[in-house]
């Protein structure tokens, strides 16, 4: 990688972000002005303090316009971006970039999705399916496919990495039942999700993320004048992305247990924040839970188990709220589903207020003093995929 990293030079001075769920009652207009001010109302500014926006959405909007229109923004740049399930980071990303270069002093990000009653029920995905080399499955089939992989590379018994699953998802659904913004609040046990009928190979109902509607918001600064604005400013370390090149789908040597691109984007990350060794170094992570066997491998791909040995930690609970590295501390995809442009800013949203310890006491995490966490965004399917990782801290050098 060639990244030099923009570490400590940014800093994100408030955030907003609303409840996920079903919001008959709600536009993504509304969902955006929502997120909006809630974000310029945590940082202490109004709207026209903003120089530029920086709007995340997959299929709720084609420009600026989506995000400039409902909030009446004037003479100010406003970028639509997009890059399957990472767009909200996407967002951020570019608006952290811009004012590190200088050009803005104040930025915005934005994500947001509406999808529940747009006219589709889940996600409209392109490429759509043509030629036979691309592939043909839904995301939950392609999915399915990394776990009887792990089972059978790793010697783990069906079964016994069937209950490894489910207990993923429990441990994200128990996380997710003290979260009011969650749209799925039940603890659900082991054994209830394993009996659940099977969409996907081995995996049931409750090892998918759900479909919602969402939106969040950041606004980020030069470091040097976040606590003009706030005494618990949120720093930058590092922001890593990594588009994979499909290949993938047609190498006879990927064996879906690993994702090449998550890797390499936390690699990256680690680099340019100075971390050596993830597991200890991080207070938690915010993983993209899309399905059970996708944060399955994510603890081996960023690092945080060894090759092999990620079922073992999940079952000994490393990955607890309680545990050594808690991950997915808000209830994840799993509790939250997956309004894709807004996804990558919850997960910061999460980190935002474990760092600044505003998260509600029972789920505050106690590792909070190591001062550093890690939000992670892939997009697309195992074999042609984008990553993302970004590092945040709540102390600058």
């Amino acid at each position: 990688m060639t990244s030099h990293g923009i570490k400590d030079r940014v800093a994100i001075i408030g955030m907003g972000c609303t409840p996920f769920r079903e919001h008959w009652e709600a536009s993504g207009d509304d969902l955006m002005v929502d997120a909006v001010n809630d974000g310029l109302a945590s940082a202490g500014v109004a709207k026209d303090d903003i120089d530029a926006w920086w709007l995340g959405t997959a299929q709720s909007g084609m420009s600026g316009v989506t995000l400039a229109s409902p909030l009446k923004i004037t003479g100010k740049p406003v970028t639509r971006v997009e890059n399957y399930c990472a767009t909200g980071s996407e967002a951020l990303r570019q608006a952290c970039y811009a004012v590190a270069s200088g050009a803005y002093d104040m930025a915005a990000a934005v994500g947001m999705e509406k999808v529940k009653d747009s006219g589709y029920q889940g996600l409209n995905a392109f490429p759509i399916p043509n030629d036979g080399t691309q592939r043909t499955l839904t995301a939950a089939a392609m999915f399915s496919l990394v776990a009887p992989a792990y089972a059978e590379r790793y010697g783990v018994e069906p079964e016994k990495l069937r209950r490894t699953l489910a207990r993923i998802a429990s441990k994200n659904h128990a996380n997710g039942a003290k979260n009011p913004r969650a749209q799925f609040r039940r603890e659900m046990d082991v054994d209830a999700i394993c009996a659940m009928p099977a969409v996907a190979g081995m995996l049931s109902v409750f090892d998918c993320a759900g479909v919602a509607d969402g939106a969040a918001s950041a606004i980020v600064v030069r470091a040097e004048d976040a606590h003009r604005y706030t005494d618990k400013p949120i720093y930058v370390k590092a922001l890593s992305f990594v588009a994979g090149d499909g290949s993938g789908l047609l190498d006879p040597e990927f064996d879906y247990t690993h994702f090449p691109e998550c890797e390499w984007a936390a690699q990256d990350a680690y680099s340019q924040a100075g971390i050596t060794d993830p597991r200890r170094e991080l207070a938690m992570a915010e993983v993209h839970d899309c399905f059970t066997p996708t944060e399955l491998v994510l603890m081996e791909d960023l690092g945080f188990s060894a090759r092999g040995e990620a079922w073992k930690d999940c079952e000994d609970g490393v990955f607890d709220l309680g545990g050594e590295l808690p991950v997915n501390t808000d209830g994840g995809l799993k509790s939250f589903g997956h309004p894709v442009g807004a996804s990558g800013l919850r997960m910061l949203f999460e980190c935002w207020l474990q760092l600044r310890r505003e998260a509600p006491d029972d789920r505050q995490i106690e590792t909070v003093e190591r001062g550093l966490a890690l939000s992670h965004n892939l997009g697309g399917y195992p074999g042609e995929m984008v990553s993302f990782v970004g590092i945040w801290g709540n102390e600058q050098g």
